[in-house]
């Protein structure tokens, strides 16, 4: 399993939202490049990164800060927010993002992430955001209406690599990870999973391990200090 700790950017400053409020937002460092060297000092070689702003509106405002962050790392870069074109997916994969994400285009352009998936493969991957079951878009403030059952037979369908899920009710509350989610997920795919949301300790952290998933973020909880990222690694296999 990877550890993948997170930065989300917005203003091209590192801020966490809480379960994808924007209005519930702490900013926790305007100095981005210096938290990935921090990454790296402690033996992370993966990392996962959403633009904010471009999730909300398409607009990918971070690019500079972005593409700062990939000329300073050789670390494996997850991207995700505000991907909605084959343009906007090939300028970040161009720049040597490893993986991008797709989320709200993945379903409102079906199309679009069946090319990118054919042509690129495993550096394409979705993400898949739910709240009560239902996958929700834009940011986390639509909801499409699609059960999360059906979305992954549709991905499955497209052949899929990699999954990043999220239970939003779980996304920066420190309270627990949904288990359950990732029990029927890997139940519904074959793609390789990532667990995001609610890692907020390394004995939750263990109950993810256990389930033998492809990847693991940790967001909040590496800005607020109860989990270190050194402790963290440890449990990479």
């Amino acid at each position: 399993m990877y550890i993948f700790p997170a930065i989300d950017l917005y203003d091209s400053k590192a801020v966490r939202l809480l379960k994808g409020d924007y209005e519930q937002m702490t900013v926790y460092s305007d100095n981005p490049v210096e938290i990935v060297r921090d990454f790296e000092r402690n033996g992370i070689s993966h990392m996962h990164m959403v633009d904010l702003e471009g999730a909300q509106s398409g607009d990918n405002k971070n690019f500079r800060m972005i593409a700062k962050i990939r000329d300073s790392s050789d670390i494996f870069i997850q991207l995700g927010g505000g991907i909605r074109s084959i343009e906007q997916a090939e300028r970040y994969l161009d720049l040597g993002i490893n993986r991008i994400i797709l989320g709200t285009a993945a379903i409102e352009d079906e199309s679009l992430l069946e090319k990118l998936v054919e042509k690129y493969q495993e550096r394409i991957a979705v993400g898949v955001d739910v709240r009560d079951g239902i996958v929700k878009t834009h940011g986390w403030r639509k909801s499409t209406g699609i059960y999360l059952q059906d979305y992954c037979e549709k991905l499955n369908a497209l052949k899929v690599r990699t999954i990043i899920a999220t239970d939003i009710s779980k996304d920066g509350a420190m309270t627990g990870t949904n288990i359950t989610l990732y029990e029927n997920l890997q139940k519904l795919t074959d793609a390789d999973l990532v667990a995001s949301g609610g890692i907020h300790n390394i004995e939750e952290l263990k109950k993810v391990h256990a389930l033998d998933l492809y990847g693991a973020i940790i967001g909040k909880a590496y800005y607020t200090g109860d989990i270190k990222l050194s402790e963290a690694v440890k449990y990479e296999d």
